[in-house]
């Protein structure tokens, strides 16, 4: 048996495991792959190395596969042990937290308040009610500090779910739950006069000054979760950040939350869960979420040479925009530097990890269309705007659906308010990005019959994190009720990116 076939078999898993590990560190490439693939080609490689040195050393086939088997016993036994400990759960767990300082996180674009980092030092505990409710227990670790208690949440809302109307399709059921898992979900539980919210203790300062109590499930690997708490800043009109922390929802509860939501199997959705796996041209059969009865195509201003606004969140967030000179919003797409600051684990904004962006593929508008359509969430008759771009001829043409939205009831809003219109993530069957426990309550993601996907002109899913766009902004124009303003928000909602407005006359016929 001649050694060369091993020898080069290793080589090339070795070159392979450098390219998976450098690849990793290039966040164009969405959250990174998983060091699973890196330590799998090396356990490979080693398999190789093995069967070669018995082979060098003449050691005789019936020890080499006593050995063999044991060390696959040995590996089973490992690999058990760590699932145990990693799904394991208990009705009341202690969950570990981690808190950054102003120091350690300076990219951080959150409206922060003057008492920021004056009320670090808690501990979290979990306690479960029922099968899918649960308390948040902030724990204070000085005498300073208040306790804090999210008291009855149902984290199946705050779990993937799915919309009953995708389950018998692969591609809507795996486009659907990537979506859902990753884009954030911030809700906002109320302060001390919610039911919801119970505070006690400390020096005074939170119990007369807590504005809100928000969780946030991460745009991240399964489990990645926020506490945030906030005042309120009356200079400024708005809330201000006080204290933070991130920790892991406990996998366990997580895997039977998913269970229970989607009916499908943890086991065989696992990784794209944990771990991002890009499922970039699954086919997505939009008429299996919804009908169209009416359509017509309508001229759109695409106001390349418009300024770039920037209000609320992307205003907040302009030292997170890693570029120069983008005055208008044609500059976005005219071949210079873009980059944003990555979202990276436990949820933190990096300077250091800048993300690339696709923006070639929408630097030519072509055309919109508009629809009435009929989804099976409801009986109401509901709108869709799909919009055509085109870039590089080898890419062809991108198609962002904008579907399952009354476009009659948004609001009527001036520029400078736009984030008070509908600011929504991109996906099937998604909450929107901020709201309020209730607010969720009444309108379960499940049962939602919103959807917005990039799609190839074969109806191939487009991956929207890659190419930099994370949802679109809505609101109906402030003088001109059949004007309707849409905006494109860039990846992690750092900048807009684009403004288009469309008369929308036609959908009163």
């Amino acid at each position: 048996m001649h050694s060369w076939p091993l020898r080069a078999a290793m080589l090339l898993i070795g070159f392979a495991a450098v390219g998976f590990y450098l690849r990793g560190w290039d966040v164009s490439f969405p959250y990174r792959p998983s060091k699973r693939i890196v330590y799998g080609l090396v356990l490979l490689g080693s398999l190789f190395l093995m069967i070669d040195a018995l082979r060098r050393w003449r050691i005789r086939w019936r020890y080499a596969l006593y050995g063999v088997v044991s060390a696959g016993l040995v590996l089973t036994l490992a690999l058990w042990v760590r699932a145990f400990y990693r799904y394991d759960v208990k009705e009341r767990m202690e969950v570990s937290v981690q808190e950054y300082s102003n120091a350690e996180y300076p990219e951080d674009p959150a409206n922060r308040s003057i008492h920021h980092g004056q009320y670090n030092g808690r501990a979290l505990t979990l306690v479960k009610k029922d099968a899918f409710h649960f308390d948040f227990i902030l724990e204070p670790q000085h005498p300073h500090i208040a306790k804090i208690v999210f008291r009855d949440v149902d984290v199946r809302l705050m779990t993937p779910s799915l919309p009953a109307w995708t389950r018998s399709d692969p591609g809507l059921r795996r486009i659907a739950l990537t979506d859902r898992q990753w884009n954030r979900q911030q809700v906002n539980f109320g302060g001390p006069d919610s039911p919801r919210v119970e505070i006690t203790g400390g020096d005074g300062f939170e119990v007369s000054h807590l504005f809100s109590a928000e969780l946030a499930k991460n745009c991240l690997n399964a489990g990645l979760w926020e506490v945030l708490l906030f005042t309120k800043d009356t200079a400024a009109g708005d809330k201000a950040l006080y204290y933070q922390n991130w920790f892991t929802f406990p996998l366990g509860h997580y895997k039977t939350l998913f269970e229970h939501n989607t009916t499908l199997p943890y086991l065989k959705n696992w990784y794209y869960l944990e771990h991002w796996f890009d499922p970039e041209g699954t086919t997505v059969p939009v008429d299996k979420i919804r009908q169209v009865t009416w359509e017509r195509e309508l001229p759109v201003h695409f106001g390349a040479a418009e300024s770039v606004i920037a209000f609320g969140e992307q205003a907040r967030k302009r030292k997170t925009t890693l570029a120069e000179n983008i005055i208008a919003f044609g500059d976005f797409y005219d071949g210079r530097k873009v980059r944003f600051a990555s979202f990276i684990p436990p949820g933190r904004y990096s300077v250091e990890h800048p993300w690339r962006n696709r923006y070639r593929r929408i630097r030519q508008f072509n055309k919109a269309i508009l629809r009435k359509i009929v989804s099976p969430a409801t009986d109401v008759p509901l709108h869709e705007l799909e919009m055509v771009f085109h870039g590089p001829e080898r890419e062809g043409a991108l198609r962002l659906f904008i579907s399952g939205v009354d476009f009659s009831t948004l609001p009527q809003l001036p520029a400078d308010q736009y984030s008070k219109g509908m600011y929504m993530p991109m996906g099937i069957g998604v909450p929107p990005f901020f709201q309020s426990y209730e607010q969720l309550l009444a309108n379960p993601p499940d049962k939602s019959p919103y959807m917005s996907v990039l799609l190839d002109e074969n109806m191939g899913w487009i991956d929207h994190h890659t190419l930099a766009i994370d949802g679109p902004v809505l609101h109906r124009d402030a003088n001109d009720p059949n004007l309707l303003h849409v905006y494109l928000l860039s990846y992690e909602r750092h900048s807009l990116i684009a403004h288009l407005v469309v008369p929308i006359s036609d959908i009163s016929i």
